[in-house]
């Protein structure tokens, strides 16, 4: 089994700044990428920033220049930092990850999402 724990979010005024951490624990073999996504009341899910293993990262336009994602493979957790919040960021994150494991025939990846947490910017 595998477990995502989100942590950071928290209430912040519009042009504070949060971090996010997400660590994945369990039966772990590796993790291809690991992203956050938000959902704000209303919308749907969309996706925030995702890095792979190698390093790459991509980022929703609306965030680009504002907030960065790593990832730390030793410890297989995944920060966000947001920096400029605005009031439109406000949403529950979610952390997203690929994880593969090794069964008791094969290698598989499977995808895995934390139980969210707030991030609410308002003055």
């Amino acid at each position: 089994q595998v477990q995502l724990v989100e942590s950071g979010g928290d209430l912040v005024q519009p042009g504070g700044s949060l971090r996010l951490s997400c660590a994945a624990s369990g039966s772990i073999l590796g993790i291809n990428y690991m992203g956050w996504y938000r959902q704000a009341p209303g919308n749907g899910r969309e996706l925030v920033a995702r890095i792979t293993n190698g390093g790459f990262t991509n980022y929703a336009d609306s965030v680009k220049g504002r907030f960065t994602i790593s990832r730390d493979n030793a410890k297989n957790t995944a920060y966000l930092q947001m920096n400029s919040l605005k009031p439109e960021d406000t949403a529950v994150y979610y952390c997203n990850a690929q994880i593969v494991q090794l069964t008791i025939r094969q290698i598989v990846a499977n995808d895995y999402w934390g139980q969210g947490t707030q991030v609410t910017v308002s003055s």
